[in-house]
């Protein structure tokens, strides 16, 4: 007797094609975090850009506060998912460049990745 095949069913596409993430943390206690480095002006940067590329909405591009994402060290960061890519950026050409390379054409900045060993 022969089992009854069954069909997996194909993935649900995605709400959003990327979300990134910006970790806009502040403490208190003096210790470091990427609001000390101008974090929100980045933030503001990417929605802007994001929005005047077309890249915003439904099946496209969702831009995220965050708050700590625990690699304070590289920061200020960012992460794009699905993929999982971390970013360490430093002013609005890096975000502007992360737009238009990473969330519009698909092609990680490599030179703006952070090091896997950074932490907080």
């Amino acid at each position: 007797m022969t089992e009854p095949t069954q069909t997996i069913p194909e993935p649900a596409k995605p709400y959003y094609a990327h979300h990134i993430f910006f970790c806009l943390n502040e403490r208190k206690n003096g210790e470091a975090s990427c609001s000390q480095h101008n974090a929100q002006a980045g933030f503001d940067r990417c929605k802007q850009q994001v929005r005047a590329a077309g890249l915003a909405g439904v099946g496209q591009v969702r831009v995220n506060k965050a708050g700590c994402l625990d690699r304070c060290a590289a920061g200020p960061v960012a992460v794009v998912y699905p993929e999982g890519v971390w970013y360490s950026y430093v002013d609005e050409h890096d975000i502007d460049e992360i737009v238009e390379s990473h969330l519009k054409n698909g092609k990680v900045v490599e030179r703006l990745v952070t090091p896997a060993h950074l932490g907080r």
